[in-house]
């Protein structure tokens, strides 16, 4: 007896619809047969379904009241609260009703509720300047638990909002969690302290990093084409950023770095609100004030002082090229 399918529903809220455009990547040339494969069954997606209109209502209204199996509610966008509380800036389209009724109602059915993007997790870039929209995330403002439907809520499986962060966030992230949940293998264990799945929250930017030999000596770029490592004065924030974006990369082979672009942290609440320009690095006394994870601002110093004493001139006229001025020197002898 074969197991029913993995029924998915997929609503789009306050947002750019980006993460739906970075799922249309995912590295597979049958993406419904990648689906059907794992057992996922996708009810509704706005962009990948032929039904609209009234039948759409009448699944919502069947997945409501019972009648229809939710496994696993995906919403994409932040929640818009406003104005004062009516929900009335974003109403489902044919219904009346605005989006953050549906979103209770139906997360009150589903056995998961996942939070697609850092958008729905956080409220994002929607919730961003003085947040006319009162836009918030599914179980989070930023970093405050809380959000639409409260820090304490749980879906029927147990478990609070899974937050598939990032901006957009990887297709690999969503296909992989949900077939996860599909299999019964992704429990609380599996989620970190901010509900993101840890196959790729324990990971951290910086890992895979093409630029590490720069970061390691402190050889810097200083204009945006430059080489060397972006940490110290374009604003990459990679050694203490959640994801593995350099070891799975965008459509196999690209991430933000190797593009040339400093990490803004897109996988963290309140990304979207740095206090700073992106491109620059705040410092207090010429030290970043964003450092590694893990390390004491002493040894950070202490660190750099020696790895800048001991860089190879290859290596510093490199960084701040954008091109290999000097190659590695070829040696003559015997590895050892």
């Amino acid at each position: 007896m074969t197991n029913p399918a993995f029924n998915v529903l997929w609503l789009q809220s306050g947002g750019c619809g980006g993460c739906s455009m970075s799922l249309l990547c995912a590295d597979t040339t049958d993406f419904h047969g990648h689906l059907r494969d794992a057992g996922i069954h996708l009810l509704w997606h706005p962009s990948l379904s032929l039904e609209s209109g009234h039948e759409l209502i009448g699944l919502l209204e069947q997945i409501v009241s019972g009648q229809v199996r939710l496994d696993a509610l995906c919403i994409e966008g932040s929640l818009l609260r406003g104005p004062h509380g009516s929900g009335r800036f974003h109403v489902l389209a044919g219904t009346g009703i605005p989006m953050i009724h549906w979103v209770r109602q139906l997360a009150a059915q589903a056995r998961h509720v996942v939070a697609v993007g850092s958008c729905a997790a956080w409220g994002g870039v929607t919730a961003g300047g003085s947040n006319p929209t009162d836009a918030c995330g599914l179980q989070y403002e930023d970093d405050r638990p809380g959000g639409l439907l409260g820090s304490e809520f749980r879906s029927a499986s147990g478990l609070p909002v899974i937050n598939i962060a990032g901006c957009p966030t990887h297709p690999g992230w969503v296909i992989d969690s949900l077939m996860a949940l599909a299999s019964e293998t992704l429990g609380d264990a599996d989620l970190d302290t901010l509900g993101r799945p840890r196959f790729y929250a324990d990971q951290l930017v910086h890992h895979g990093c093409t630029r590490n030999e720069y970061y390691e000596y402190k050889a810097s770029a200083e204009k945006p084409s430059d080489l060397g490592c972006m940490m110290e004065h374009r604003g990459c924030k990679g050694t203490q950023v959640h994801a593995d974006c350099n070891t799975r990369l965008w459509n196999g082979e690209g991430s933000c770095t190797r593009g040339g672009y400093a990490c803004i942290a897109c996988t963290e609440p309140g990304f979207q609100e740095p206090g700073h320009p992106f491109h620059e690095t705040p410092k207090f006394a010429g030290i970043p004030i964003g450092l590694p994870t893990d390390m004491p601002k002493a040894w950070f110093v202490a660190l750099a002082s020696l790895s800048k004493s001991a860089t190879p001139r290859r290596v510093k006229l490199n960084a701040v090229a954008d091109h290999l001025v000097v190659a590695p020197l070829a040696r003559k002898t015997r590895l050892k």
